[in-house]
């Protein structure tokens, strides 16, 4: 089997982390595959399996997903990519997410992670962002809050251990799209 390369994309609720993969996948779609863990985790709630119903229990309180099923998921579709290249946003989102998928990544042989692309925001347009679209019932302001608050906190630990690893790589994410798309689209070129 081929190397996967793979990039994780981290940013806050509302950082278009998605969009910006999605585009990049969607230009290079010989190449890159995209998923976000959102779009992981639907799929398997969708299937109606037992996998499922535990994440769909969990994914409606804005809570984070049990490790293992995180883990299971994500490395189940990086395998199953189309494509070497594979870019998953919305990945780790804590240090335990972080530190289970390093401990898998040591013994898999078949996945190498490349590069960890934070997308800068400010919490104000975050929330601007997040509660300007009205997506769904989980949209509002005390649910917000719980995301953000879920995000921020073990935040400086995965951009430590990323940052002591030097493949921690940082785009302000309050630009256009196609400026913060055009940064990203080159660094993971640059990298494959």
């Amino acid at each position: 089997m081929a190397l996967k390369r793979l990039f994780l994309i981290i940013g806050a609720p509302g950082s278009g982390k998605t969009t910006d993969a999605e585009m990049i996948a969607e230009r290079n779609s010989e190449k890159i595959t995209h998923y976000s863990t959102g779009d992981m985790f639907r799929a398997e709630v969708a299937s109606g399996s037992e996998r499922g119903k535990i994440i769909d229990n969990v994914i409606s309180k804005g809570n984070l997903v049990p490790i293992t099923i995180a883990i299971e998921t994500i490395i189940a579709a990086i395998k199953r990519a189309p494509t070497d290249v594979v870019i998953i946003d919305g990945y780790p989102r804590s240090q335990e997410q972080m530190g289970a998928l390093d401990d898998y990544l040591v013994d898999e042989k078949s996945v190498q992670l490349l590069n960890v692309i934070e997308v800068e925001v400010s919490e104000a347009v975050a929330r601007d962002r997040v509660l300007g679209r009205a997506r769904g019932a989980d949209d509002n302001n005390e649910v917000f809050d719980n995301r953000m608050k879920v995000y921020t906190e073990p935040l400086a630990d995965i951009q430590g251990f990323y940052t002591d690893r030097s493949i921690l790589r940082k785009i302000d994410g309050e630009r256009t799209i196609e400026m913060i798309v055009d940064e990203m689209e080159t660094f993971v070129k640059s990298k494959i």
